[in-house]
């Protein structure tokens, strides 16, 4: 078997000669694109850190209301997040929320579209599907390869490799929400006249809405699982005390932050999902 590995496919070197020409070429791009994630990010953090706690608890638990209209789910809300306080980790809290809102943005205003003109094009779908599957199933590290390279560390890199991961997530739903849309129904509108862009408004996104909603929160657990990943390029936020606690060995902060993340998701869930009673 020797004559299969001595003529070694150059898959590295290819890679850094791409990541190579990217950086000496693309650099005013990605300072352009870091200083509007940058900004983004800057500004979920301060409406997200400028009120007390108190006052930020209650506005999740109304909106938690205004979601669900079940005050079990209302209580949950709020003793989940007072436990947060009672825990100390109200602004290791914040942060990872402003990753995790700053990651809803840019995957839906990405992939709703995307996934919108995936389903109107069947050859675009099955084209970005293996780009999809490799987005989902490639190690989350190699995602922070690139990141430092382009962006340096902090909150950008930790977002950008949050967004490689998560963005299929939105793109696949509203795939499927839009492109099993009866059509019938579609069939009707366009007899009476109605535009593309009126079958799209009145008929498909309606109907899809259960799925996109479905990709949203999709999009916030699976950012939510990368709190920790994005801590290793320094992005702040709750997998910042889980990191020392692993470097440390110490059990009790590591099971304390870990607790704490648990709790979020939990909130999170609840808060955004559809159908409960």
């Amino acid at each position: 078997m020797n004559w299969l590995t001595e003529y070694k496919i150059p898959i590295g070197d290819w890679s850094k000669v791409i990541f190579d020409w990217m950086k000496t070429h693309l650099s005013g791009f990605f300072d352009g694109v870091a200083y509007v994630l940058d900004n983004l990010i800057n500004g979920i953090e301060w409406l997200l850190q400028a009120p007390p706690p108190l006052l930020m608890i209650a506005i999740f638990v109304a909106l938690a209301w205004v979601l669900q209209r079940n005050w079990r789910i209302c209580v949950g809300v709020a003793l989940g997040f007072l436990f947060v306080v009672n825990q100390g980790y109200w602004k290791e809290t914040t942060e990872s929320l402003t990753l995790i809102l700053a990651s809803c943005v840019v995957c839906m205003g990405i992939g709703v579209p995307i996934g919108i003109a995936a389903a109107h094009r069947p050859r675009l779908y099955k084209a970005m599907s293996p780009i999809l599957d490799l987005m989902q199933t490639l190690p989350t590290f190699v995602y922070l390869i690139p990141a430092i390279v382009f962006f340096g560390l902090g909150m950008v890199p930790g977002l950008i490799a949050t967004v490689i991961f998560v963005l299929p997530a939105p793109i696949r739903l509203t795939h499927l929400g839009v492109s099993t849309t009866p059509a019938a129904l579609t069939e009707a509108l366009t007899a009476f006249g109605a535009t593309k862009r009126q079958v799209l408004m009145k008929a498909e996104l309606p109907f899809a809405f259960p799925q996109i909603m479905a990709g949203l929160n999709q999009t916030i657990m699976l950012s939510l699982s990368m709190v920790v990943i994005a801590a290793m390029v320094g992005a702040n936020g709750l997998g910042v005390p889980v990191m020392r606690a692993l470097q440390s060995v110490n059990a009790a902060k590591g099971f304390e932050s870990g607790f704490v993340i648990v709790v979020v998701a939990i909130v999170l869930d609840r808060m955004l999902r559809r159908g409960n009673v």
